[in-house]
């Protein structure tokens, strides 16, 4: 079903690939080597969450903290050139607490892809809402992580209307009686810049939503130390892409974002660096086909990267 590839040598030149020898694939290899043989501007979204500085050591290696900048770069010069012009990449990552001090590199990366040309749209927050209860001396419960949202250009891919929220209870007296103020745009008291006409949502049942994602840290892929859950990537999907795009995720793990972009009629891409979780992210896409009915590989390239 799936095409494997074994790691490049680093160094070595690699000749750009067809589109159609990556779509609906997982590779096994180093990213930062494999993306390399991928052709410019095919991708519509770049959605992961790669290995936090020295975290899970055991698991990927870990990178230093004071390397991590310069260690991420290549890569991301590497997803700049793949994105189509009006793709996204959302980065999901949050900064390590390291000798009772949070570490910084998370913002020097933000800052040296700006320098980099990448546009930062967004700092989405994933709120952890399951998280279990502790104790620190000097710090709470740590229950959220940044999805940072990034562009090539101010002109994107955006389908709001896809990721739209119920109205909620509050609007049934709120919009029952509205007074002059509420039929025009009231400017900010604050002066902030922002407005807003509450009669413009009279009869809707639908709302756009916030940037604060509340979802649980549960989710179906087991066996990985760093698995997201499967409704991150999918809100990230459906409000960047449309049915037929293509997801790609450097760092894929346990599968989660390829499962995610099957079940919303994607195609996907994946790196895996480990043999162990390249298996097991094989594992779950293909059991993801399986339950979505999904034709293999061979009979599905109707659409997507051409």
């Amino acid at each position: 079903m799936e095409k494997r590839s074994s790691p490049p040598i680093f160094g070595e030149v690699q000749e750009k690939k067809e589109p159609s020898e990556i779509i609906d694939t997982i590779i096994l290899g180093d990213c930062r080597e494999v993306l390399k043989t991928f052709p410019d501007e095919k991708v519509d979204l770049i959605m992961t969450s790669p290995p936090y500085a020295y975290n899970r050591k055991k698991t990927y290696g870990g990178v230093p903290v004071k390397k991590y900048v310069e260690w991420f770069l290549p890569i991301l010069e590497e997803l700049k050139r793949v994105l189509s012009p009006k793709g996204s990449f959302v980065l999901n990552i949050k900064e390590r607490t390291v000798d009772g001090e949070r570490g910084t590199y998370v913002y020097e990366l933000v800052m040296a892809m700006q320098k980099q040309d990448w546009l930062w749209v967004e700092d989405y927050i994933w709120h952890k809402k399951n998280t279990y209860p502790g104790r620190w001396p000097n710090r709470f419960r740590d229950v959220w992580e940044h999805c940072y949202h990034f562009t090539k250009s101010k002109k994107f891919n955006m389908y709001q209307e896809a990721v739209m929220v119920p109205m909620g209870k509050w609007a049934e007296k709120r919009l029952a009686k509205l007074s002059e103020t509420d039929r025009k745009r009231d400017e900010s008291k604050t002066l902030s810049g922002f407005g807003k006409n509450v009669s413009h949502w009279v009869g809707r049942k639908f709302v756009y939503p916030d940037n604060v994602l509340y979802l649980a840290t549960e989710c179906s892929n087991r066996g990985h130390s760093a698995a997201f859950p499967i409704d991150l990537p999918k809100w990230f999907i459906k409000l960047f892409t449309k049915p037929g795009d293509v997801v790609l995720d450097p760092f894929i793990g346990s599968g989660t974002t390829a499962q995610a972009a099957i079940e919303l009629g994607r195609h996907y891409i994946g790196i895996e660096l480990m043999e162990q979780y390249y298996q097991l992210a094989l594992n779950n896409v293909q059991k993801w086909q399986q339950k979505y009915k999904i034709l293999p590989l061979e009979a599905s390239h109707s659409g997507g990267m051409t």
